[in-house]
């Protein structure tokens, strides 16, 4: 007998093993990334039906998963190149296949002892996508590129300024062509859509939402978070820490960070347009730096109950840089997740603590705490 997930949760006031078993079962449904708009389907995701039996529901759960990511790959490539005919491209193995999944969702599953059903909707790297494709000389049938979408803000003694004036980071990117490298930017006018779309925080903190809202109202799927931090002495601009994230359709897709130092006797005017020059060189030019490397860590969370670690899981998945939260194990005390992020530890426990999160310790034994729990003990 197959059981839709929303029976087992009926079923837990029946017993104790079903209630443990509920348990498992309710935190597979949740998702780790924003869902797409239906409006705005993105080229590189696909949804596929997924059926499988084995010796267990877990071994089920895995073929399935497998065997789906292959099939959600090959109804992307043959979209992207717009032909049905791939027998150019090179067996692929799992592994090579996994390595191209930028992200997964699951929906509507079933299971019975040995047998697992589901929908998977599967994200892939757009870039790893295409590498594949011109590897086997597979033409790509893509439409003329949309422009990227530049939401600048600077934080200078800690204020936050996007809209509001003064912005001279925003002013510089107005000032300086867009449109003239491999990558098309083009930068919001700031009209009552815009301010209505997104604010200041909302871009920090990398709102879903929010971002695809600014990048599809002003003409793309993709937004560029450029935030620049002021480092003074005294009152003296001595240069900009600029921290780059980019968004297609509302989930993030890079990071990096530049530091630049302003030159002696250049006006500020004239220091933040060339700031902007060394951002886009680096986006249009630069390969990944090494702050944008995935890493991933192993956190022990404690809980109280299953409620708990659904809000908790909610707030790592908006935390900026965290691009997976895998759960290892569950039960009543604690969770054990693998926590995928871009970027150093350092940015990680800072992006944590920025949402009230507190991450402690060192591998292999961190934890995570709320905040309010983690000064309380």
């Amino acid at each position: 007998m197959l059981l839709p997930l929303v029976s087992v949760i009926a079923a837990s006031r029946t017993g104790r093993v079903i209630a443990g078993v509920a348990w498992v079962l309710v935190v597979a449904a949740f998702v780790v990334t924003p869902v797409l708009a239906d409006d705005q389907p993105d080229p590189y995701t696909a949804t596929v039906k997924v059926d499988a039996t084995a010796d267990s529901a877990a071994a089920a759960r895995t073929i399935a998963r497998t065997d789906g990511q292959r099939r959600a790959l090959m109804e992307v490539l043959e979209r992207v190149s717009g032909s049905a005919d791939l027998s150019k491209l090179p067996k692929l193995d799992d592994q090579t296949i996994t390595d191209m999944v930028d992200s997964f969702e699951v929906a509507n599953e079933k299971m019975s002892t040995v047998r697992y059903l589901a929908d998977y909707t599967f994200h892939f790297h757009p870039a790893k996508v295409r590498r594949l494709l011109r590897s086997a000389n597979i033409a790509i049938a893509e439409a003329p590129a949309k422009p990227v979408v530049v939401v600048p803000v600077y934080r200078n003694a800690g204020t936050l300024t996007l809209w509001d004036d003064p912005n001279p980071w925003r002013e510089a990117w107005n000032q300086v062509p867009l449109d003239s490298g491999p990558i098309k930017f083009t930068l919001p006018l700031g009209g009552i859509g815009d301010l209505s779309a997104i604010d200041a925080e909302q871009a920090r903190e990398g709102d879903p939402e929010a971002l695809t809202t600014i990048a599809q109202r002003n003409g793309g799927d993709e937004a560029l978070v450029a935030l620049a931090t002021a480092r003074k002495t005294g009152d003296q601009l001595t240069g900009l820490d600029v921290t780059l994230t980019r968004y297609r359709l509302g989930r993030q897709t890079d990071t990096r960070s530049d530091s630049i130092d302003a030159n002696p006797g250049e006006s500020p005017a004239d220091f933040f347009k060339r700031a902007v020059g060394v951002v886009i060189a680096d986006i249009e030019h630069g390969g990944p730096p090494a702050a944008a490397k995935e890493t991933s860590l192993s956190a022990t969370v404690p809980i109280s109950s299953l409620d708990d670690w659904v809000a908790l899981q909610r707030r790592l998945i908006a935390v900026p840089g965290i691009r997976a939260v895998d759960l290892v194990s569950l039960n009543r005390h604690q969770a054990k997740v693998v926590i995928k992020f871009a970027g150093k530890t350092e940015q990680l426990k800072a992006s944590l603590g920025e949402a009230d999160l507190d991450l402690s310790g060192a591998d292999p034994d961190w934890q995570l705490l709320p905040g309010g729990a983690a000064k309380s003990n």
